[in-house]
């Protein structure tokens, strides 16, 4: 069966694979003090051009966005997002279970606007009772967000921008960041990050690795004691040469970026396929999801033949179906595809 599910349903690119297989059989001690972890952090730091930042490696997506967010909040703050922000909606409550509230400002396709931010603090603090409320005390935003879609550099500049005027931290998940990068749409950097933001993170799960996570603090601004504070989180791995190995080969020969560039160009050549059949787009992303409005009949006869994700309903008739490409999307996987449609 063709899958377009997800970009995390196959196992590591072949690069990152050999590179585990390679170094197998080598002594390594754990939790990250090895050599890989080392050079990878290294080969990161330069990639954003930001010497000062301070790299760690965590295995996923929920455990980053938990560890990171509980970390840099005191007990009385929360993380503005947007209500569509992945920490909102799919995390299973696990930002709340660490104690912290999830404050949600509207989605504008999946992005947050920096008039609407500055809004929602100015009127948190002109509230009398603010000191019985649950203060604003970082921004969770995604790039790409959980519809494909990009901030330009202008956009993030705003929100930054605001955040540094709140004395508050702007975190970027970049849980799918490599298809960010590499789209023909954006005008964002790897350096433009570490400017902008406090912390973010590279994707690997998503983007050719088995797991993990590149957390980077910008600013020398890794709280202390962070290594302990993920081991209390239970995100700490004994054999850290994992995440370390594998992100030192992504980061080698431009692999990261071949990976998010084929994705890009598989998307292109799907949403090209959907578009000469005449399907309508639930919106424009410029990235490797993507998000196709099907009629009810359609989409149960394409069920049983390919696998997708069934993202919302659009209406009594028609729903809104997201195909996702990966490093492993093939050409000839779009034209079968092509076919069925």
């Amino acid at each position: 069966m063709l899958s377009f599910e997800s970009d995390y349903v196959n196992g590591a690119h072949p690069e990152v694979l050999k590179a585990l297989i390679d170094t197998n059989d080598e002594v390594i001690s754990g939790y990250g003090n090895d050599r890989f972890w080392n050079s990878a952090a290294q080969k990161i730091r330069t990639a954003c051009a930001c010497e000062q930042a301070q790299v760690y490696f965590l295995t996923g997506g929920t455990q980053t966005n938990q560890v990171v967010i509980s970390t840099l909040l005191r007990p009385y703050e929360g993380v503005i997002a947007a209500t569509t922000g992945h920490v909102n909606g799919h995390e299973a409550g696990a930002i709340e279970y660490s104690g912290h509230k999830v404050l949600t400002l509207p989605h504008h396709d999946g992005c947050i606007d920096a008039d609407e931010l500055r809004a929602y603090i100015q009127a948190f603090y002109a509230d009398g009772s603010h000191d019985h409320m649950v203060f604003p005390g970082m921004v969770y935003i995604s790039h790409p967000t959980e519809y494909g879609t990009l901030y330009t550099k202008e956009q993030l500049t705003a929100i930054s921008a605001v955040c540094r005027e709140y004395d508050i931290p702007l975190f970027l998940d970049g849980a799918r960041l490599g298809y960010g990068l590499m789209s023909p749409d954006t005008d964002v950097t790897l350096p433009d990050l570490a400017q902008l933001c406090d912390v973010f993170y590279i994707g690997g799960t998503k983007v050719g690795a088995l797991c993990g996570e590149a957390v980077v603090f910008t600013r020398g601004n890794m709280p202390k004691q962070f290594a302990t504070m993920v081991k209390q989180h239970g995100a700490m791995l004994a054999k850290g040469r994992l995440t370390g190995v594998q992100f030192d080969a992504l980061f080698t020969d431009d692999l990261y970026q071949r990976i998010g560039a084929h994705a890009i160009r598989m998307a292109q050549l799907l949403k090209a396929a959907f578009a000469e059949k005449g399907y309508e787009f639930f919106l424009q992303s410029p990235t490797n999801q993507q998000f196709v409005i099907l009629d009810n009949d359609t989409l149960k006869r394409l069920q049983g033949q390919v696998k997708f994700s069934v993202w919302e309903p659009l209406d009594e008739h028609r729903t809104v179906a997201r195909f996702v490409t990966s490093w492993s999307t093939r050409e000839e996987d779009i034209a079968a595809l092509r076919v069925l449609i």
